[in-house]
């Protein structure tokens, strides 16, 4: 039986998750780059996020490492159970340690797809996300691309990260959109998408929830969840952390949430 999900649960891509999602971007080396240090704590953080404490909407991307992760997460949870949403992104390249860079080439983006594909082990990506729209290229390219990949069923879902109202409402024209994942925390409060979401019944994920670590010290991590479980039904934050110390101390935080 699985442990109740923190924080109560949400819909996305169709099915009932919990509404902490775990973040994996910290599962790597520094500056997002390579292996963690601990290559076997990472695939631990992982497991106990899905079967100790609950967590079944995972987040992921192949810049992570990049690579990395998608291989970390497939190593750690395949078979995926039932009831885990896995959503990776595509659509950013790294040319260095924190370094990213939006590549949105429609072949770029059909081959980030059929990798990751590989890398989760999957037949179709339940939730992929356009990481993030490049300004050089056509906009319609981008999108047409991941709807043709839809219709040949490599992708279920897909999402859009790091967008305006705008964005939201010009690919709805066309397809549904399944969650909108941009940055929310107390120190960065102001997005209209948040609106946008709520009145289109989006949900939407709330990435840097703690700031990259800024929000969780000295008060830890509960009034910076809170807040964020304040803002809708609609907003799950996407935390993540490579420590397992700090893992339960978030999830914690999510249980005791009033919102």
């Amino acid at each position: 039986m699985s442990p109740a999900p923190p924080a109560g649960t949400i819909t996305i891509a169709g099915k009932t998750v919990s509404r902490l999602g775990f973040g994996t971007m910290r599962l790597t080396g520094p500056g997002t780059w390579g292996d963690p240090d601990d290559r076997d704590r990472a695939l631990t953080v992982l497991r106990q996020a899905v079967h100790t404490h609950g967590i079944s909407h995972i987040d992921t991307a192949d810049a992570y490492g990049p690579h990395t992760v998608e291989h970390l997460v497939r190593n750690a949870l395949y078979p995926y159970p039932d009831h885990v949403l896995i959503a990776t992104k595509v659509g950013m390249v790294r040319p260095a340690p924190g370094q990213w860079k939006p590549l949105g080439n429609p072949f770029h983006l059909r081959a980030c797809v059929e990798a990751s594909l590989r890398r989760l082990k999957v037949e179709r990506l339940e939730l992929c996300y356009l990481h993030r729209i490049d300004p050089e290229i056509s906009r319609d390219d981008q999108i047409a691309v991941l709807h043709a990949m839809q219709d040949e069923g490599k992708i279920e879902h897909i999402g859009l990260s790091k967008v305006t109202p705008e964005d939201i409402r010009y690919v709805l024209q066309y397809r549904p959109v399944a969650a909108v994942q941009n940055v929310l925390n107390t120190n960065n409060r102001d997005d209209p998408a948040v609106e946008t979401c709520r009145n289109l019944n989006i949900p939407y994920g709330a990435y840097r929830p703690l700031d990259a670590g800024i929000l969780a010290e000295p008060q830890g991590p509960v009034t910076p969840l809170h807040w964020l479980l304040s803002q809708g039904s609609h907003v799950a934050p996407i935390p993540g952390t490579g420590r397992l110390r700090h893992l339960a101390a978030i999830v914690a935080a999510a249980q005791n949430s009033p919102a």
